[in-house]
């Protein structure tokens, strides 16, 4: 098979996965913190049990280590903010805001990979904007600062996805996961930490019910759910999408990834009724939004097959 046409594949096999996140983080009872920090320290134990990992260690520079350990910060940043845009609005408005990953992409990309800039995608991700005034315009009014923490955390996508891309060959894919999902719980527990010795305040408010839940131990029913979020959600997709990251931009991946909220939302309807919770303007703008997923592909197929046709 192609490679390009299999990392499609794979990413979207990474998408479908991924669809379900918001839904397990609306089941999971335990605030954004803690459901961040479990799932990440879950990966990490397990991937660090593995031989593979450690050779892929001593393969690796000194530097390269530091940078990923430093990615994964991002990372840990991106699903805190996602999953406290779940608390703070709902599943369905969360998903809806990593939809504009490609604007933010668009320009941080270029910058920080050094690939050409293109003025169609910044005008492909501008597009969204229209949608995500829809979106906002079809959810009540006590759900605006979960947009804003869910528009914060598709920037720390562009970070974290521009970064990866920049570096990802020069390193195997798992030993990188192991590696950013071991700084991230790292870093979520220090920050949890820092919460339980400073006390409440805005940023334990945000995600966290109170400073003493942010270690204790979750009940059955959410352990189970981690279980399901760490490995089958998190674990599989996240080293597949490195693997296709090799052979697709950044920002095509994003824009792949912007399917997430068709799958969510639709799971969010059927398992959670949100639908009760949002107008038609939110899904109107949705709409819009995902008809740029499909824009894109097409663009950029015809534009490779014209430069096939062209070369010698």
């Amino acid at each position: 098979m192609d490679p390009h046409r299999k990392a499609w594949l794979q990413i979207h096999f990474c998408v479908l996965l991924w669809g379900f996140t918001a839904i397990l983080g609306k089941l999971i009872s335990i605030a954004a913190l803690p459901l961040v920090l479990w799932r990440m320290a879950l990966v990490a134990l397990v991937l660090f049990l593995l031989p593979r990992i450690w050779r892929g260690l001593r393969a690796m520079p000194p530097r390269l280590i530091l940078a990923f350990l430093g990615i994964g910060v991002i990372v840990a940043l991106h699903w805190l903010t996602f999953y406290g845009a779940i608390k703070l609005a709902n599943a369905s408005v969360a998903v809806t805001c990593i939809a504009t990953v490609p604007i933010f992409l668009s320009i941080l990309e270029p910058v920080l990979t050094g690939r050409r800039f293109r003025l169609r995608e910044l005008l492909l991700g501008l597009l969204v904007l229209p949608g995500i005034a829809m979106l906002v315009g079809g959810t009540p009014e006590e759900m605006n600062l979960g947009i804003v923490v869910g528009l914060f955390s598709a920037l720390f996508v562009a970070f974290f996805a521009s970064f990866n891309k920049r570096l990802i060959l020069r390193a195997d894919s798992l030993t990188v996961t192991a590696l950013e999902m071991g700084s991230g719980a790292l870093f979520l527990a220090l920050l949890g930490g820092w919460l339980l010795w400073r006390g409440s305040g805005a940023i334990t408010g945000l995600f966290v019910d109170e400073p003493a839940a942010i270690f204790a131990m979750p009940s059955l029913q959410d352990g189970a759910w981690l279980l399901i979020l760490a490995f089958a959600c998190t674990l599989l997709p996240f080293a597949l999408s490195l693997v296709a990251l090799r052979q697709l931009s950044a920002y095509a991946s994003a824009l792949a990834v912007n399917l997430e909220p068709v799958y969510a939302v639709i799971m969010a309807i059927v398992f959670l009724g949100e639908q009760q919770e949002l107008g038609a303007g939110f899904y109107l703008g949705a709409l819009l939004i995902m008809a740029v997923v499909f824009v894109y592909p097409l663009l950029d197929y015809r534009e490779r097959m014209r430069l096939s046709a062209s070369a010698p």
